[in-house]
């Protein structure tokens, strides 16, 4: 993984992994279901000792198929030893290692296999894990360890010659990278050279490359994200950055404004979970109306660099009728005063046209 830009595709086969999700698969598996839906790697087995001896596809019909087993061990004899790396699919609030994990971790590394982890518990910090490691020559990947010469934004961002557009929320896990992602096919299908600025560990393992910006010193947030959004620039008309957090969650706010004017975006996405009427984990916590968070995101915006919400992403998961769908995006896209689209549920295309409209 690195932090210096985005590259090409992968050389040679895809990575073949194994994602460690116990517990937890597939609804608070967000690093795994992300990695399985958009990553190049090809995922062998999922290990989750609570749904053992069913399929990903049992839980999950839009992902890539795979049998959920309870052990590395059971994986690793699945893929007839040929496996390249185990990823640990989930993070616990706090990003700590669940000492219940261990067995397979040490396993992976004894079958000579690389761990990716993207938790604030440092796999290489580890001591029985770092030796053991060393003494089968593979890697331990914390793509939650940010570069050591991070320092704070100049301030140039909005100098680039590519048109910047950053996902921003209602609140957390309200499907930022999702709509990243999706709008970065979407503008791809159309022949539009963009490319993805990822900022989480679920989009770092994605793309290969990437900053942890809640792993950075707080006063290095945006000079992070400058630094990425200069690196993406240089090769690319469109530049899609992955937002973090909400500007009104009473914890992640931090990080969502430092992204915001680190980037120093021309266009932004807002995203929202249909039905959702409190922050996740802080109920006391309303969500905003769209209209609200709408003026907050560019108030806040504008004194570093002005940006407008061009475009909304809605996910309707939670909604069982494609029509009921239908009816919550149109009474988005109103309450938002944009065009808006639920990309998994239906396509892309009216936020993308929403975004491109903004930079024609």
């Amino acid at each position: 993984m690195s932090t210096d830009g985005p590259g090409g595709p992968p050389d040679g086969d895809p990575e073949r992994i194994v994602i460690l999700a116990h517990e937890k698969f597939p609804e608070r598996a967000k690093t795994a279901t992300g990695v399985m839906r958009y990553g190049d790697q090809h995922v062998l087995a999922v290990l989750d000792r609570d749904s053992a001896g069913t399929t990903v596809r049992d839980h999950r019909p839009d992902l890539p198929d795979a049998p959920v087993v309870e052990s590395f061990e059971e994986a690793y004899e699945a893929a007839d030893g040929d496996l390249d790396a185990l990823y640990i699919g989930i993070a616990p609030i706090g990003g700590g290692f669940d000492e219940s994990w261990r067995p397979d971790v040490r396993a992976a590394i004894e079958r000579g296999c690389d761990v990716v982890a993207g938790l604030h518990y440092f796999l290489a910090d580890d001591e029985e894990l770092s030796a053991l490691a060393a003494e089968h020559g593979v890697d331990l990947v914390d793509v939650r360890r940010p570069p050591d010469d991070l320092t704070v934004s100049e301030g140039v961002a909005d100098e680039v010659d590519a048109d910047v557009v950053l996902t921003v929320g209602s609140d957390c896990s309200a499907g930022k990278m999702t709509a990243t992602l999706e709008l970065l096919r979407a503008a791809e299908a159309r022949g539009l050279d963009a490319t993805f600025v990822p900022t989480g560990q679920t989009g770092i393992m994605i793309a290969g490359w990437g900053i942890p910006v809640d792993r950075v010193i707080s006063d290095f947030t945006a000079g992070a994200v400058e630094r990425m959004v200069l690196a993406a620039a240089e090769d690319h008309d469109l530049v899609l950055v992955e937002g973090q957090g909400s500007i009104t969650h009473p914890a992640y706010s931090g990080v969502t404004c430092g992204i915001l004017h680190g980037a120093m975006p021309d266009a932004l996405v807002l995203c929202h979970v249909a039905g959702r009427e409190a922050i996740h984990g802080y109920e006391d916590t309303a969500i905003l109306p769209p209209g609200r968070l709408v003026d907050l995101y560019e108030g806040l915006a504008a004194p570093v660099h002005e940006g407008s919400v061009v475009a909304g992403v809605l996910n309707t998961s939670g909604l069982d009728d494609d029509d009921e769908a239908r009816e919550a995006l149109a009474a988005y896209a109103d309450a938002a005063g944009v065009p808006a689209s639920d990309p998994i549920r239906f396509d892309a295309e009216d936020a993308l046209d929403g975004v491109l409209e903004a930079f024609s």
